[in-house]
């Protein structure tokens, strides 16, 4: 699976970060429209009533309870959808953590980003010449430790496998299972003031992406066996150009750094784990959501109840 454009790219590790919760998700929002469009029909009856006998009061009630029951439903849903995603990052930590732990064995330091699922492949393991996409002796030679480790690690956390033709899968724990490894190649800003230096930077990146992918599919060829839940392999490429600088390496952030370093250490390569349960900001709003529901669902009762 190719990205070649960065704008692309991001967009597709989102929509596939996202797609386990996407239809769930909806579905929920779609539920408290609902509801919210029945409280607000029981707000204007019960204000417009004049009939306020107890029969009546009972069957507002009644139906108020209905939606309470449904919101309590739906909000342990999204608890337990939650516990989930913290497990899943757990699981991505512990990933990293032992990738980084088997290349310190074989002499390989890298970088590690928990909070993002990156593993940073620095200057010391992988270095580009200026405009130039190929892998040099010792970065071939680093680009196969990685890749040995990989193919030990990965099948850890991957749901299927592909032996031959045949498809062999096993059951992870919810967020145990990786969806996608993004091989991301990235440039330094050299370039991106002009329209040519830009697009060639794009173009780079991409280019970058795709030497290291193959090296490390020529080393363990095993690697493209690694299946996710969908039955898809898991080693994609992405290229992102200078957009996303090693933090601390741009022009008004060098932080000690000549500027010639700081050129040298974006011109890298980071490889992203993507788990099958991720991002939690779109959940997390449906949650806040209900939780106001309920609050406005107790008002409604509390006024009801005092007539």
């Amino acid at each position: 699976m190719l990205a070649f454009d960065g704008s692309q790219a991001q967009q597709h590790q989102e929509e596939e970060s996202e797609n386990y919760f996407v239809s769930m998700t909806d579905m929920m929002v779609g539920i408290l429209f609902i509801f919210i469009i029945m409280l607000m029909v029981f707000a204007l009856q019960f204000q417009k009533q004049t009939d306020t006998s107890e029969s009546k009061l009972t069957e507002v009630m009644e139906r108020i309870e209905e939606v309470t029951e449904h919101l309590d439903d739906l909000q342990a849903q999204i608890s337990n959808r939650l516990e989930d995603l913290k497990t899943s990052r757990e699981k991505r930590t512990t990933l990293l953590r032992d990738i980084e732990q088997e290349l310190k064995a074989v002499g390989l330091e890298v970088q590690i980003d928990p909070e993002n699922g990156v593993l940073r492949l620095t200057e010391n393991a992988i270095r580009f010449s200026t405009n130039r996409s190929d892998l040099d002796k010792e970065a071939q030679q680093n680009v196969e430790k990685v890749a040995n480790v990989l193919a030990r690690v990965l099948p850890n956390y991957t749901s299927c496998m592909n032996t031959n033709g045949t498809e062999k899968c096993k059951a992870l724990p919810p967020g145990g299972a990786i969806d996608t490894v993004f091989i991301e190649g990235h440039t330094d800003s050299q370039g991106s003031d002009s329209e040519a230096g830009d697009k060639r930077n794009w173009q780079l990146s991409a280019e970058r992406a795709v030497s290291t992918y193959r090296a490390l599919t020529k080393e363990a060829s095993q690697l493209r066996d690694l299946m996710n839940p969908d039955k898809k392999e898991i080693l994609s490429v992405s290229g992102y150009a200078s957009t996303r600088p090693v933090p601390h390496t741009n022009s008004d952030t060098l932080a000690g750094l000549t500027r010639g370093e700081a050129l040298r250490r974006n011109r890298r390569i980071d490889i992203r784990f993507v788990m099958q349960v991720d991002p939690t900001d779109r959940l997390r709003e449906v949650l806040t959501l209900t939780n106001q529901m309920q609050s406005e669902i107790e008002t409604l009762k509390q006024t009801i109840q005092t007539q």
